[in-house]
């Protein structure tokens, strides 16, 4: 049976919303057990006002919370009770199969490395996010977890990306690009020519540089960049897709005759809508762990953390993306002695 690991205070609306989540994918899908993490008092007083089948979600206790203001390693090192501390813990123990949490992302991310663990052969593990194009999601790798890289972190940053299209989307060959400043082969910085010389030797399928534009246009099914350029590229996307759809809103409640129009296409609007919606996009697993950590966004609602759990968690444990991460890299030699956690 499936057992995931849910951070009860992590993120901006814990623990109310954490749980109301966690109580929703119990009540939708079977398979699954949840383990929720955190001051057990508060826990089951909510709980007890929900209905659920009580064999499926148990509690450990956890007497600390990380909060945003904590800086993540110190807070790690410190604060040993803490849902994430605890959470993690029990994730590297095996008992459980996924970890999510809405909290302190820097915890998230150093807890990670430090307590879950970096798998054989990565130099740095790497936080994707999904996003749609006019022909299916691409997914953007890095997302935020590595500002600054070498040559052969665009590299693994592919592999891990390919194998999570591959995996979850069935993806036979996914077309990875090197975000870039233009399509052609000799743009870019030091670091991204020789990232391009890397990929270009590779057994993935790499087809060179691709802009910003490609992304939305589906170019790519992989989007390989640093963590800053994905952070932007990601938050960009984003931000636009609610101007659209707030300006798509303005329009159809102009006027009576624009009222009637959305009313006949609410069920199409409703669908395009959900491809923008982060909520049902929520989820970001910490790709080169050995573990599978899942990072939702700090103002996570019940509806995100059912989508993490539900759309995220479940596919990613059921068609072995980690272990498959696991097997490829396992016979990967690096470097990592200028590696450091800030």
């Amino acid at each position: 049976m499936i057992n995931i690991i849910v951070d009860a205070m992590g993120g901006d609306n814990a623990p109310d919303s954490i749980i109301d989540g966690c109580v929703e994918a119990i009540n939708i899908k079977e398979g699954f057990n949840i383990t929720l993490v955190g001051k057990s008092e508060i826990i089951e007083s909510n709980l007890s006002k929900k209905e659920f089948n009580r064999d499926r979600i148990s509690i450990v206790n956890a007497t600390e919370v990380i909060t945003g203001d904590d800086t993540p390693t110190r807070a790690i090192r410190s604060k040993k009770d803490s849902s994430i501390v605890v959470g993690m813990k029990l994730l590297k123990e095996n008992k459980g199969d996924a970890f999510i949490s809405a909290g302190n992302t820097g915890a998230i991310m150093t807890g990670a490395l430090l307590i879950v663990g970096r798998m054989k052969g990565v130099d740095r593990p790497s936080l994707p996010a999904l996003v749609p194009s006019k022909k299916d999601m691409v997914l953007i790798i890095d997302a935020g977890m590595n500002t600054v890289c070498r040559p052969i972190n665009y590299l693994q940053f592919g592999i891990m990306g390919s194998i999570y299209m591959r995996l979850i989307y069935k993806k036979e060959s996914p077309k990875v690009g090197l975000l870039n400043v233009g399509s052609e082969d000799a743009k870019g910085n030091s670091t991204l020519k020789q990232a391009f010389s890397i990929l270009s030797s590779s057994q993935i399928n790499f087809v060179g540089n691709t802009e910003g534009n490609n992304i939305p246009g589906g170019d790519v099914d992989v989007a390989v960049c640093d963590g800053y350029a994905g952070n932007v590229a990601l938050k960009l996307y984003e931000g636009a897709g609610s101007l659209f759809l707030g300006e798509l809103k303005k329009i159809f409640t102009s006027n009576i005759v624009t009222k009637l129009c959305y009313l006949m296409l609410k069920p199409f609007f409703k669908s395009f809508k959900s491809k923008f919606d982060p909520d049902e996009l929520a989820g970001a697993p910490v790709l080169g762990v050995n573990g599978l950590v899942i990072k939702s966004h700090g103002s996570s609602k019940a509806k995100t953390i059912r989508y993490a759990i539900l759309n995220r968690a479940i596919p990613l444990i059921e068609n072995g993306v980690v272990n498959e991460i696991k097997e490829q890299f396992k016979n990967m030699e690096v470097d990592s002695s200028d590696d450091k956690i800030d």
